[in-house]
């Protein structure tokens, strides 16, 4: 009914002809991520589904985001008017919040069609039946889902560079490795790993520009042929730190991609020993600041915490008679393994039970794309061949959401883009995604709904600031409470004191 390449071509068309060129990474100096989420509606006659005519289904993107960047630790604030956390998954999901709370909005006033339809209870709202939700990301999520073994002759699915490997050892490989820091980056393109990867033969790796699709030949390594069952991840948790593990086709595992991801507290650290046992798999980890260490959970957890609460958050469980799921995670073109994948968002919670009603474990359609994002840094890094001066990572995060009023928001470290010292604090300097804006949209859709038709959770007792809404969601912290006794006790909590806003 859709392919991993249509979501991608989708949203990277929409990014080059919806998104404007403000927060864009300027050319051949900086490069980004990008995410979105995608509704695809089914048609009305699934009896027209077959294997022979598959049904033809309608695609959106309803929600996008770009960034790279997190504040660290010293500069969040109590007021909920800063964005802790801009990496493309999580300001994509953000919209998203604010593209389910309009479409609440539609269906309790009965303005115009919703995506939601009454629930079996009073004041609760459903997912129509005939709508799944997508989620495509243009790189591997950081964390967990990042730390991929690299082996010694595969395909190198990012930086087209042909040079001759066979003087680089695997010790020298491992010292040549992203360094941790706070910026989400592929392989670099002059190291000795790079050297040994093996390029993609004859087939060449399609780049989408300005929404159209063509093809960027990668070249070709004079190497022996590969197995096409090798694709970067043979390695169970128990067994990643075997160095000397050997894949099919004796193709050795020398090394693994790195996260700049850090452990939390509480969990096991990595090794931090050359090779294959660099990383311990399966933690929970926060993403790394620049001396400032950041309260951000990694992409990898945050992902893997949606596939079990849902997409919504607390706050919209009020109004809702379940959880808003995923059914799918497309991944662009990028260095990836499905085991990495499926272990960071699905494994390490499919074995939490006793969730309430409503709640459980997804069974996440995982998926890769061909399709290279333009400005993804190896997209840029390969263009810009002998250009003077660093690539680096764009400042600017870009929120779109499918929404009437104010679509677009661009925003730098946490805050709009423009926004200056004498301004912060300001109505003018908060985003459309950020905590307080969101809780102001959320009053606002409960100003336009009478009182008698609340849902109990919010007629039962008085409640005043964003942490009172939040911890009155009594199904989604019970299914909160469970998932971190069982899965995720390590997770780093902000402290009640940042959500006393109102």
């Amino acid at each position: 009914m859709w392919t991993a390449d249509e979501i991608a071509l989708l949203c990277y068309e929409h990014y080059g002809i919806r998104l404007p060129k403000k927060g864009k990474p300027e050319p051949n100096h900086e490069w980004t991520l990008l995410a979105a989420v995608v509704k695809i509606q089914s048609p009305a006659d699934q009896d027209c589904d077959t294997p022979d005519k598959p049904a033809k289904v309608t695609k959106e993107v309803v929600s996008m985001g770009t960034g790279t960047k997190c504040i660290g630790q010293s500069k969040m604030r109590k007021s909920g008017d800063i964005l802790n956390d801009s990496h493309a998954e999580v300001i994509a999901r953000r919209s998203f919040q604010r593209y389910l709370l309009h479409q609440l909005q539609l269906a309790a006033t009965l303005k115009e069609d919703s995506i939601f339809v009454p629930g079996t209870q009073k004041g609760l709202w459903k997912l129509r039946r005939d709508l799944i939700f997508v989620f495509f990301s243009s790189h591997t999520p950081c964390g967990d889902a990042s730390i991929i073994p690299m082996l010694e002759f595969e395909d190198q699915p990012c930086c087209p560079v042909i040079r001759d490997w066979a003087s680089s050892s695997s010790v020298e490989a491992s010292s040549n490795l992203e360094a941790p820091g706070n910026e989400r980056k592929c392989e670099d393109l002059d190291s000795p790993v790079t050297k040994k990867m093996r390029l993609e033969p004859v087939t060449a790796a399609r780049e989408v520009t300005n929404g159209a699709a063509h093809h960027q030949s990668f070249g070709k390594q004079e190497s022996g042929p590969i197995s096409p069952g090798i694709n970067s991840c043979n390695l169970t948790v128990e067994g990643l730190a075997a160095v000397t593990r050997i894949a099919p086709d004796s193709a050795k595992v020398i090394d693994v991609y790195r996260t700049g991801a850090k452990c939390v507290p509480g969990e096991a650290g990595d090794s931090g020993k050359p090779g294959a046992a660099f990383h311990q798999v399966g933690l929970l980890r926060v993403k790394p600041g620049r001396g400032d260490r950041t309260r951000s959970m990694s992409c990898s957890d945050k992902m893997a915490r949606w596939n079990v609460l849902g997409c919504q958050g607390a706050l919209l469980m009020h109004f809702l008679e379940e959880p808003i799921y995923l059914s799918a995670v497309v991944i662009g073109k990028c260095p990836y393994s499905q085991e990495a994948m499926q272990r960071a968002l699905t494994g390490r919670c499919q074995n939490v039970s006793a969730l309430p009603k409503g709640f459980g474990v997804q069974e996440l359609k995982i998926l890769q794309s061909d399709l290279l994002f333009e400005q993804s840094r190896c997209a840029v890094q390969a263009k810009r061949a002998d250009s003077p001066g660093r690539l680096v990572p764009c400042g600017a995060a870009i929120s779109w959401s499918a929404v009437p009023e104010q679509p677009l928001d661009v925003t730098a470290n946490g805050f709009p883009q423009g926004t200056t010292k004498k301004t912060i604090g300001s109505l003018q300097a908060r985003s459309q995604i950020s905590k307080v804006e969101l809780f102001r949209s959320f009053q606002k859709l409960l100003s336009r709904i009478a009182r008698d038709k609340w849902p109990d959770s919010l007629r039962v007792q008085k409640l005043d600031t964003y942490q009172d809404y939040k911890e009155a969601a009594s199904s989604y912290q019970e299914a909160w409470s469970t998932l971190r006794k069982q899965a995720f006790g390590s997770w780093i909590r902000n402290p009640p004191d940042y959500h006393q806003f109102k």
